[in-house]
């Protein structure tokens, strides 16, 4: 399975995905981050837990405390939020058990920019995700497609992450980082963050 890219080609925020309260200042203190999840189409809780406790197991060293919040029209009324990133998932978060044809070329995520400056806004293609996935699975893999869907995603959102948080579009050499992972790489048990970006995470707020 040839590896898939993520997007390069930043593209300007759409006012749709536009929330109430603060985005990322110029220079974040890793106290707190709170990510917003914002589904647009069907999706497995389990996926969604897995997604968490992936994310949440590659930025363990980072310094970052995650808090995690669904998208809802009363807290974009009522609430407003300190260093507040966005990612918009798109298509069908859910590993089907029966594949069908989708033409996994594209990217899986992107993350906006406007003005030549990254945004703390992301889409994720889940559609491409989940046949990335699947292309990669292999007996017992079956068995848990939840599990391994979630795996992909928290690995797909940690990787627009470092986009977000660095303010830049550049790529890490190696880890969840990378240009382009196969499905192979999104299942695999492991996929930590290079050296090299860890230390990008810890640096910001510095």
């Amino acid at each position: 399975m040839r590896p898939v890219p993520f997007s390069a080609v930043w593209m300007a925020v759409s006012a749709a995905i536009l929330l109430a309260g603060s985005a990322l200042p110029a220079s974040l203190t890793t106290a707190s981050l709170t990510i917003m999840l914002d589904f647009k189409g069907p999706y497995s809780d389990r996926s969604v837990d897995e997604m968490k406790r992936e994310f949440e197991g590659i930025v363990k060293n980072s310094g970052l405390t995650i808090d995690w919040r669904l998208r809802s029209s009363s807290e974009l009324e009522q609430l407003t939020f300190n260093n507040l990133v966005v990612v918009r998932f798109k298509g069908k978060c859910i590993l089907e058990p029966v594949g069908y044809l989708y033409d996994e070329r594209g990217p899986l995520a992107f993350t906006y920019s406007t003005g030549g400056v990254v945004q703390p806004y992301s889409e994720v293609a889940c559609d491409k995700v989940a046949a990335t996935v699947r292309s990669a699975m292999f007996g017992g893999d079956f068995a848990k497609p939840d599990e391994l869907l979630g795996r992909a995603l928290g690995r797909v959102v940690a990787h627009e992450l470092i986009h977000m948080l660095s303010k830049s579009g550049a790529h890490g050499r190696a880890g969840v980082a990378k240009a382009a992972l196969s499905g192979k790489l999104l299942i695999a048990p492991d996929l930590p963050l290079d050296p090299a970006d860890l230390r990008r995470l810890r640096a910001i707020g510095q």
